[in-house]
């Protein structure tokens, strides 16, 4: 069943006349979240070098402008915007818990490796 996409990002704060102005307005968009992410990358900030909850502040928000930028492609791109709500939470919601959890395992594998180069050999109960 074809129907007309949606013509606004933002939820209808910007809106475009046709698809091609759209693409344009959300390359502009994503480029910009990519020069933010390359500028902190390379000036790393003194700011950003405090650690939370075990990484430096830089690397949550790497992860997050990450997030913003997957979440957004998908939503846009992929068109999920004009699909069911529970397609959409479906997708949403399953991305969500694969990335916490892959968060987590490289959290907890990568403290590992940390204390094997630093003390030596450990053994964990899990």
């Amino acid at each position: 069943m074809a129907h007309e996409h949606k013509l606004e990002i933002f939820r209808g704060l910007l809106k475009f006349k046709s698809n091609t102005q759209k693409i344009w307005g959300v390359l502009i968009l994503l480029s910009i979240v990519t020069a933010i992410e390359v500028a902190l990358g390379i000036l790393k900030p003194d700011w950003s070098m405090s650690q939370i909850l075990g990484m430096k502040l830089l690397n949550w928000i790497f992860i997050l402008l990450t997030i913003v930028k997957a979440y957004y492609i998908t939503w846009d791109f992929m068109h999920m915007r004009d699909e069911t709500k529970g397609l959409r939470r479906m997708v949403v919601w399953t991305a969500i818990f694969l990335i916490i959890y892959l968060i987590f395992i490289l959290l907890q594998e990568g403290g590992y490796v940390f204390d094997v180069y630093k003390d030596g050999y450990i053994k964990r109960d899990f």
